[in-house]
Parts: structure tokens; C-alpha cells; sequence
């Protein structure tokens, strides 16, 4: 199989892994902070030590958008990732609604990012939490699998910082910091989500641009070739 290809359908499966598992325990819990924080982190977890010497374990747009601005994959590479990681996420998505249609629980729920429903929020503060989150959780992932000498425990501290920053974002936004883990389940469940969907979309796409320029401007130096 061409290597190109083999990365793409990594990427496919580690984001079903991590919209399978992330949603639906968010679903299942009724988005228990603890419990749907940990099983984002772990997903994460699980897929980088799976396909991680593979594609590098993305799962993410803002990720793989983060890597292109740091020239460590093509612009081929990108839309190659972001078509696997659509495929893995509406995938991901899919079965988890057919369980769910299948059960007492409902599809009422898809695990879709939201705000303002319960807490007031405002799209504008929606917008900065979402920035800030994944700021840290992209500049995160830049930091510590720049060391060839991390990469054994990369995947622990990205899950760890994926877990972290879910505490604070849950009751906020649901967290998506992933524009892929919000856009299929919004498209699927439709309604509020879709209206609300463009913030899950920019917010994190510009918090991953600004932690490559950032990391670039004054962290790169630093990588251990």
C-alpha cells in the first residue's frame, strides 16, 4: 500500500477512536467532567501509540494545520489528513448514533459542541476559550514531539493536556479544540450545533496557527534534530 495512503487511513482510524470514544462517553455520562475528560485524553492516547510512527497521530485539522505552517508535512499531506480525519470522524459519529438510536438513551445527543444554552456564554467567549484551549494544547504537541528523545512519553503528555484542558472547557464550550470532533457530530445532530458550529471551526484553527507562529518565533531553536 503507498505510504501516503496508509497515513491517510491512520488518520481515519485514530479520529473514529477519538470521536467514538470521546463523544460517547460525553453522551453516556451526561458530560461528566472527570470521566469525558479522561476518555478524550485516553482515546488520544491509544491511537498515537497505535499510528503514531504511521501518520504521526493528528486527528486533528488544527494539528495537521500546525504542522503544515512548521513545514513538517505537505500541503498534499494536509488535505490527504484532513479527508482521512472527515472520513474517521463522520464514521466515528455514524456508529455511535446507530447505538444510540438503538438503545433507551436517544440520538438527541451526539456529543456536538454548544454554548450559551445553560451558562450564558457568549459567542465572543466562546470564541477565546476555544482559542486559548487549543493554543495550549497545539503548542503542547509542537513542544514535545520536537525531542526525538520525548517520544516515547509524547503521547502520555499530549492525552494528559488533551484531559487538562477538557476540565476547564466542558461546561463551557463541551471543549472541542478539533474542528473535525465538532463538525460531524453538529452536521449529524443538526439544530443549534450547526448555527453555533462556526466557532468550533475558527477558534480552534487560529489558536493552532498562532502556537506554530509562536513556537517558531521563539521555541525552535530548541528541537533536537
Amino acid at each position: 500500500m503507498e505510504k501516503n495512503l496508509k497515513k491517510y487511513i491512520a488518520e481515519a482510524v485514530g479520529t473514529f477512536i477519538l470521536v467514538f470514544f470521546g463523544c460517547g462517553t460525553a453522551v453516556v455520562t451526561g458530560a461528566n467532567i472527570i470521566v469525558t475528560a479522561l476518555a478524550f485524553g485516553l482515546a488520544i492516547v491509544a491511537s498515537a501509540y497505535v499510528i503514531g510512527d504511521i501518520s504521526g497521530c493528528h486527528v486533528n485539522p488544527a494539528v495537521s494545520l500546525a504542522m503544515l505552517i512548521r513545514r513538517k508535512i505537505s500541503g498534499k499531506d494536509f488535505i490527504g489528513y484532513i479527508l482521512g480525519q472527515m472520513v474517521g470522524a463522520f464514521a466515528g459519529t455514524g456508529m455511535l448514533y446507530a447505538i444510540l438510536y438503538s438503545s433507551d438513551i436517544g440520538v438527541k445527543n451526539l456529543g456536538a459542541n454548544t454554548f450559551g444554552l445553560d451558562n450564558g456564554l457568549s459567542a465572543c467567549g466562546a470564541f477565546l476559550i476555544e482559542f486559548i484551549l487549543t493554543f495550549v494544547f497545539v503548542l503542547t504537541i509542537l513542544g514535545v514531539t520536537a525531542d526525538k528523545e520525548k517520544k516515547n512519553i509524547a503521547p502520555i503528555v499530549i492525552g494528559l493536556t488533551l484531559c487538562f484542558v477538557h476540565l476547564i472547557g466542558i461546561n463551557l464550550t463541551g471543549t472541542s479544540v478539533n474542528p473535525i470532533r465538532s463538525i460531524a457530530p453538529a452536521i449529524i445532530q443538526g439544530g443549534i450545533a450547526v448555527k453555533q458550529l462556526w466557532v468550533f471551526v475558527v477558534a480552534p484553527f487560529a489558536g493552532a496557527a498562532l502556537s506554530a507562529c509562536v513556537y517558531s518565533i521563539f521555541f525552535a531553536k530548541a528541537e533536537k534534530k
